[in-house]
């Protein structure tokens, strides 16, 4: 109670190495409730704490720090998503980044450190240690889990998946453990910021959507080191990219949440038909916009097919359909669609 009592602004950091803090901050907050006398930060959700006394449910705010966007990282606007919804299929953002640039900026992530190594060696080495710091450090501080090298597996398995649905089922099956065990696993890695759960998308229109949510890596650089893979191979119109690409797009999309002008979530849409969009962003209003990832440099009508279904099953709150790509053109194909290069994420504004 005397540590936590404190005249002015109290940042304590890495606080989930200390929970016995809480109790003590809920009490003097309880006392004095003006906002602002407490900065708690940590590297996993406070929380998520195994051995947390009590939460502070209506007490605190919580703020998620993101690695970079690439906005941050070239001093763009990062404006696609309000853009997308002032803008419609009107908004016209030629490209000039090749699949080659693209690729780099994939692989580099976006940790501050994995930007300012320019190395790929060196930057695969941070990856690693990084990789071993969540294992190791953070997931035990979460929980007293002696598995390691199962979860070590686990973080493999998962990153074959990002970009596609979270079915711990599967998972179990590829590792050969229970279900729930997998299932606890998964919560960690959240918990540590590895991964990001995106939620399905429903609505009274839309019962048939399924509710599994999709699978994404934090950081498209950590996901690329895991799986193995480099720039070149990443840039090879022969390499199986599209969830790793599809993974960087959410995450990015994510991130603009944070700052969009209007209240957004972050859906994906899928149908037991199997019609599906990778991302569905939805303002507190009701509008819709949405958005495939093609991990190519040509898009066709065929590329439209699932937001075309979705702007039928919407309607008038259908606000457009956009083909994100990694060539250069930015073209109509038809209302409320449009195909756009890759780049629009961090270069549009509203």
């Amino acid at each position: 109670m005397a540590f936590v009592r404190h005249p002015g602004l109290l940042l304590i950091d890495e606080v989930q190495r200390a929970p016995e803090l809480l109790l003590p901050i809920k009490d003097t907050v309880d006392r004095d409730p003006r906002p602002g006398r407490f900065l708690l930060t940590g590297s996993a959700r406070v929380l998520a704490l195994a051995d947390l006394p009590d939460a502070l449910p209506g007490r605190m705010e919580t703020i998620e720090l993101w690695p970079l966007s690439q906005g941050e990282i070239d001093g763009a606007p990062d404006g696609f998503v309000d853009a997308a919804f002032v803008h419609g299929a009107d908004l016209h953002l030629p490209g000039t980044s090749t699949r080659q640039h693209y690729a780099a900026r994939v692989v580099r992530g976006s940790y501050p450190d994995a930007v300012r190594r320019t190395d790929a060696r060196r930057r695969s080495r941070l990856f690693g240690s990084y990789v071993d710091a969540i294992v190791g450090k953070d997931v035990h501080e979460l929980t007293q889990i002696t598995q390691l090298t199962e979860l070590r597996r686990l973080v493999t398995t998962v990153a074959a998946r990002a970009g596609s649905l979270l079915v711990p089922t599967n998972l179990a099956a590829d590792l050969g453990a229970p279900r729930t065990t997998v299932g606890r696993y998964v919560d960690l890695l959240e918990a540590v910021f590895l991964i990001r759960r995106i939620p399905a998308w429903s609505s009274a229109l839309t019962r048939r959507a399924v509710g599994t949510s999709k699978l994404v890596f934090t950081d498209s650089g950590l996901l690329c080191h895991v799986l193995g893979v480099d720039e070149d191979q990443l840039a090879s119109p022969f390499t199986h990219a599209g969830h790793i690409v599809e993974s960087f797009v959410l995450s990015e999309l994510a991130r603009q949440l944070d700052w969009s002008s209007s209240e957004v979530r972050l859906h994906h849409y899928r149908t037991r038909d199997g019609v599906e969009v990778d991302a569905l962003v939805e303002r507190a209003s009701g509008e819709v916009v949405g958005v495939e990832v093609k991990a190519g440099e040509t898009v066709t009508g065929s590329d439209f097919a699932g937001l075309r279904h979705l702007a039928e099953r919407v309607g008038d709150r259908f606000r457009a359909g956009f083909v994100l790509h990694l060539g250069v053109a930015s073209l109509p194909f038809g209302p409320r669609m449009r195909a756009l290069p890759l780049s629009a994420l961090w270069e549009a504004q509203p």
